[in-house]
């Protein structure tokens, strides 16, 4: 059977990260294809174009995919780098936190553009160091990554309820219920997992920007701090 996983985040295992993907397998005993992309899902349903990606690691089965999926206004790519592509699908939510930050203090575009080139830099060391799999740089080219990326620190929920934070000062568990009509914020449970799997792994160091909006989100680090992460992160050493 052909099955796909168009669900968001991670969670930690005994090797580190575990993928939503491999639960889902372990239960189960399915191979998981995943789909991850700039694909805000109102504009999916109003049929306005969009690129998204498909990791299959079976090619065969991945094609097959793409020819159910495919329509003239959501192009579909397949590649073989699935754990990625589904990596991918959960860090930028965090990425576009800090992203929301940046507006609610006031910065401009420049500073976003930063925020988003430090933090894909910092999801392509993560896929490094926890992918099985062989990661390469061309599938952070596709729309899952650098695509992906883009749309949630220019709209979306957590970069809007992250500018309200650093706005108003009041609690993210507050403005979710206040803004999201019941929906959940992705990117402060995920940078949670994440600092988790970063700290059991003794690599936090390595990921500024990733702490910053954890730290930021759950103990108390005030919001203005966010960007000494980005003054001296490691990209710039």
């Amino acid at each position: 059977p052909l099955s796909l996983l168009v669900s968001q985040g991670v969670d930690e295992g005994p090797d580190g990260l575990r993928l939503i993907s491999d639960i889902i397998h372990e239960k189960l005993g399915i191979e998981m294809s995943v789909l991850m992309g700039a694909n805000i899902a109102n504009e999916v349903a109003g049929d306005k174009f969009c690129e998204t990606t498909i990791g299959c690691r079976n090619m065969q089965h991945g094609q097959a995919l793409k020819e159910l999926m495919q329509t003239p206004n959501f192009r579909v790519t397949v590649v073989q780098e699935a754990d990625t592509v589904e990596i991918c699908g959960a860090l930028k939510n965090i990425v576009a936190v800090g992203a929301g930050f940046c507006d609610g203090l006031g910065y401009g575009d420049n500073t976003k553009a930063a925020v988003i080139r430090l933090g894909l830099m910092e999801m392509i060391g993560f896929a490094k160091l926890f992918c099985k799999g062989p990661v390469t740089p061309s599938t952070f080219l596709q729309s899952c990554g650098v695509a992906a990326l883009i749309t949630p620190c220019y709209g979306g929920r957590n970069r809007k309820v992250a500018e309200a934070f650093a706005k108003t000062g009041k609690p993210i568990e507050q403005l979710e219920k206040e803004m999201l009509n019941g929906q959940k914020l992705q990117g402060p449970q995920t940078s949670a997992e994440l600092h988790r799997i970063l700290k059991s792994k003794n690599v936090v160091e390595k990921f500024p920007l990733f702490t910053a909006v954890y730290q930021i989100c759950y103990e108390g680090r005030p919001v203005t701090d966010f960007i000494k992460c980005l003054q001296n992160h490691p990209e710039h050493m």
